[in-house]
């Protein structure tokens, strides 16, 4: 019997888009005269009056014949009744009247149905101290003044209803792994088994008899932490629906309104204690606090490796004419001592660092997200700025400069500037701009102020000496006998108090 969805998918496929009933039917595994029956079908009008049959010789016995089918379905196919078996078994112990053509056909209806009936049911998994599932949600957020989508990684334990979660710019394998060992390293272990759905990051591909070829870096992963990853069946999302049910929960009742945020790590840190909190409460079935039934969970956790695992992946590649290399479809700064040489990307969850190859570090930028195509650092770039000094105006690097910097190069020589820039780029190496600004300021209160006057004012303020306290005079200071001649005067002196 076919669904309305079923239906409506003939309709769609065969009237308006003009594929031919064999097609259609193949990809439903259908009869192709199913197809155009229900294709060509104009008259939905239902049949008012229904016939009202005698029963027939197989009602008596359908109960017993379904028993043996559902029963023969948990064996080997081999070892399953055939429809004449159960024929035989009729007649000998039920003594049926019917014929065995009857039984053939209501058998062979029933298999299917019962089949079906089976692939599409829930299959209730039993909830075990210790073990987990995993998978992703997204919510909407407000950051830097515009709404976006995220992901969260949602973790819960079926036995106790408890669950943690942490947002992410992504779903990527840097990402996922990183929500993973977050938790783990929160809570203090690991789950003995974790369920999944078959996440890009973690499958390479689903192999047969129901084995996966996982992703290096998840291998890795699941070896160095020791837990068992479970799968489940594709398309099978109902085979970890207790984790699906709390991505559902937890936004409805945590992420609902939208939250604003600058600092994104700043926010995942409160759901450590949002996630603690939502524990007083009784669980859904068992009538006990959630947080009482956490403590079978927290006991059967496998204990913590000794370290943690590094949640980074490498990758050789060659930078362009101007100094760019290309990760994921995004573009990062080098250097321009590194056009078109090969380099090394140690790419995080939220950082692409550059490295030479010995493995010296090169610039540091922070990963790209959303819209974002192209991430510049500037410092390695200001040496080969200051042999041009005055196309600076021209470049995006000009324009993210504070203000004050800004004015202070408009106001300098061509050679100020070659020095300015020079300056700048041993400044931001291991800084940003707030201290090169407030020295930049405070050189310039008796005016324009030299190269090496920043300087100096820079180096104090990072060593500490830049507020210097004003000397307090003492003022108590006694007044002074009028000098005379000879030696009197010191005794006068010191009879009235002096200095001691």
């Amino acid at each position: 019997m076919l669904t309305v969805t079923d239906i409506n998918y003939i309709k769609q496929e065969v009237n308006i888009k003009g594929r031919s009933y064999s097609d259609v039917a193949k990809q439903m595994g259908r009869d192709p005269r199913t197809i155009k029956k229900y294709a060509d079908k104009e008259d939905w009008n239902e049949n008012q009056h229904k016939q009202v049959r005698k029963g027939k010789v197989m009602d008596p016995v359908k109960p017993i014949v379904d028993q043996w089918i559902q029963e023969d379905l948990k064996k080997k196919k081999k070892y399953r009744r055939t429809a004449k078996r159960i024929f035989d078994q009729l007649v000998s112990d039920y003594s049926f009247k019917g014929a065995d053509r009857t039984v053939r056909e209501y058998v062979a209806k029933r298999k299917l149905e019962l089949l079906e009936d089976t692939s599409n049911a829930a299959i209730p998994l039993e909830a075990k101290p210790g073990t987990a599932q995993v998978d992703f949600g997204e919510a909407p957020f407000k950051h830097n003044g515009k709404t976006i989508d995220l992901p969260f990684l949602a973790l819960s334990f079926p036995n106790s209803n408890a669950f943690y979660f942490q947002v992410f710019f992504s779903q990527n394998r840097e990402c996922f792994l990183e929500g993973l060992k977050r938790i783990f390293h929160y809570i203090g272990g690991v789950p003995k088994a974790i369920r999944f759905d078959n996440l890009a990051p973690a499958v390479k591909k689903v192999l047969p008899n129901g084995e996966r070829e996982l992703t290096e870096e998840f291998q890795n992963f699941v070896f160095h932490y020791g837990f068992e990853p479970e799968f489940c069946n594709p398309a099978s999302g109902n085979e970890k629906g207790h984790v699906e049910a709390m991505v559902k929960y937890i936004r409805n009742n945590f992420l609902l309104p939208e939250l604003t945020f600058s600092n994104l790590e700043d926010l995942n840190k409160t759901f450590w204690q949002v996630a603690e909190k939502d524990r007083q409460r009784k669980h859904y079935q068992k009538d006990i606090l959630i947080t009482e039934l956490y403590k079978d969970d927290k006991q059967a956790l496998y204990q913590l490796p000794e370290k943690e695992y590094h949640c980074i992946r490498y990758e050789e590649v060659k930078a362009d004419k101007y100094g760019y290399i290309k990760v994921d479809n995004r573009l990062y700064s080098t250097s321009p001592r590194f056009a078109r040489c090969l380099v090394l990307a140690r790419i995080s969850f939220n950082k692409v660092e550059i490295l030479t190859e010995q493995n010296e570090l090169i610039v540091v930028h922070s990963r790209l997200y959303g819209k974002q195509k192209k991430s510049m650092e500037w410092q390695p770039y200001l040496n080969l700025m200051a042999k041009r000094p005055t196309a600076i105006k021209y470049t995006s690097f000009y324009e993210q400069m504070p203000q004050e910097w800004q004015k202070y190069l408009e106001n300098c020589t061509v050679y100020e500037k070659q020095e300015a820039l020079r300056l700048l780029s041993v400044l931001l190496k291991e800084h940003d701009f707030t201290y090169a600004t407030q020295a930049l300021n405070r050189a310039s209160e008796s005016g324009h102020p030299s190269v090496d006057s920043i300087k100096q004012v820079f180096y104090q303020l990072i060593n500490g000496r830049g507020h210097r306290k004003e000397i307090q005079v003492k003022r108590d200071i006694p007044s002074m006998p009028p000098a005379t001649r000879g030696l009197d005067h010191y005794d006068q002196f010191f009879k009235n108090g002096g200095v001691s």
